[in-house]
């Protein structure tokens, strides 16, 4: 059956583009990998891969068309064997939904009751994907469901209104409300004084902000991606981190970094690595990678009310996904607590961040086998809280680490150590790391898919440490 290629997006809050260019005409062959056509935004140029090899049958959206939306069929690929005849027969994709539109700050819509239908299956009970709200939040409080862009322009909002002195600058965190959106809607309440947009100069505007902090104010940094932050590391690593060791206490440095950190989807070498690792090495910086969107919002509020630099890691494919978060007045969680995410009794999965949307569903996949994991979601990188992984391993007897960051020197790598000197004699077999690849990740989306940890890699890995 004839193949239909859709209109690819950029990133997650992408809707539309142009289809600027066809590099490949009607009826010529085509492999896996070519290159087929061009499509661009106001922001970036797109090569577009054939994912199937075949024959260009039919070209649907010619080039020069503007506007054309995410997920619009733009060209047909003939398989083998199949002709002109058999293009009416192409399989219609499946109904893309609009991308998710930020609400105003402070609002979110409240979910609708969870069915109670569905089958039931033996022991290890199967867990709810959904994170448990922390004990601190009192019982019977309400849920509202939002995105994790929602949390932490809400975040962001309701400290800027408790503090006068926390203000956001970044590139285009104002008039374009943010390169992901997540700061849509402040220009408009605080004004152009505390949403400042800046040149494109990491290292000036980095320097900027510790400046201000130095000085007794509360940025909140805004990297587009933490890959671009390499322009701004001697501001960040010897600046903020080390002057108020340096100053005897004398001197803050109360400013949070935050962006998305990690690989995204088709964005290549330099715009998707993972830098948990770096940063967490650093004494003097705090790092935070939530998953949830409650966390998200609980600890992006503590963290711009800490006193020390905070390197807040957010994802990007991550954005859009929702979550049930308290409806409180000032939903805070702690800095340096881990959470358990699913309970269990066989194995440890550690994760944070994107990686917990693999060792959830590791998980799952190992309770049909009998295996019933612990899922840890560790939250805050640096400091770390290892107390409840050894915890958890005193019951369990087995870890593996779950991250998209390379293996060598990995945060995998000091979980292993820490557990190895404060747990070995509850160890029963080795500790197990999933990681990504060690290449720079490749553009090819094949290739793309085989350098990152994948939920088959974990339930591998689990497996492999319970002897299964």
């Amino acid at each position: 059956m004839p193949i239909q290629v859709l209109m690819p997006a950029l990133s997650p809050t992408m809707e539309k583009g142009n289809l600027s260019k066809w590099l490949k005409k009607e009826g010529e062959a085509i492999k896996s990998g070519d290159v087929i056509a061009e499509i661009e935004t106001d922001k970036a140029t797109m090569e577009v891969e054939a994912t199937d090899e075949g024959t260009l049958g039919r070209i649907l959206i010619p080039e020069g068309t503007e506007d054309v939306a995410v997920n619009t069929p733009v060209a047909t690929i003939l398989a083998d064997g199949e002709s002109a005849a058999d293009l009416g027969k192409a399989a219609a994709p499946a109904k893309a939904e609009k991308a998710a539109e930020s609400a105003p700050p402070a609002e979110a819509k409240t979910p609708a009751p969870a069915s109670t239908g569905g089958e039931e299956k033996k022991a290890p009970a199967a867990p709810k994907a959904a994170a448990e709200p922390d004990p601190e939040v009192p019982a019977g409080t309400e849920m509202v469901t939002m995105t994790i862009r929602e949390a932490l322009r809400d975040a962001m909002a309701e400290e800027m209104r408790r503090d006068k002195d926390v203000f956001v600058m970044g590139e285009e965190v104002a008039e374009y409300q943010g390169a992901y959106k997540v700061t849509q809607g402040l220009l408009q309440e605080f004004g152009a004084r505390r949403v400042i947009d800046t040149p494109i100069t990491e290292h000036g505007f980095a320097g900027l902000g510790v400046g201000a902090a130095l000085a007794g104010l509360k940025p909140i940094v805004e990297f587009m991606t933490f890959n671009f932050a390499m322009q701004a590391m001697d501001q960040l690593i010897n600046s903020a981190a080390k002057t108020r060791y340096m100053s005897g206490g004398q001197i803050g440095a109360s400013i949070v970094f935050r962006g998305p950190n990690g690989p995204a989807a088709r964005v290549a070498a330099q715009h998707s690595q993972d830098f948990s690792a770096w940063y967490s090495h650093i004494p003097g910086l705090k790092v935070v990678a939530p998953y949830t969107a409650a966390d998200a919002k609980g600890l992006l509020k503590s963290a711009i009310r800490d006193p020390n630099p905070v390197i807040f890691l957010e994802n990007e494919i991550l954005y859009g996904q929702s979550f049930p978060v308290p409806k409180l007045d000032d939903y805070l969680v702690p800095l340096g607590r881990a959470r358990i995410a699913r309970e269990g009794s066989d194995v440890t999965l550690v994760a944070w961040s994107m990686g917990m949307t693999y060792a959830l569903k590791a998980a799952d996949a190992l309770a049909q086998d009998g295996i019933n994991a612990e899922v840890i979601d560790l939250r805050t990188i640096r400091p770390m809280d290892i107390g409840t992984i050894v915890e958890s391993v005193k019951k369990t007897g087995r870890v593996v680490t779950v991250e998209e960051g390379w293996r060598q020197s990995g945060i995998g790598a000091e979980i292993a150590a820490s557990v190895m000197e404060q747990a070995f004699d509850w160890l029963d077999a080795p500790i197990a790391r999933v990681t990504g690849e060690d290449v720079p990740m490749p553009y090819a989306a094949n290739l793309e898919k085989l350098a990152l940890p994948s939920v088959e890699k974990v339930v591998e890995a689990a497996k492999a440490v319970c002897y299964r």
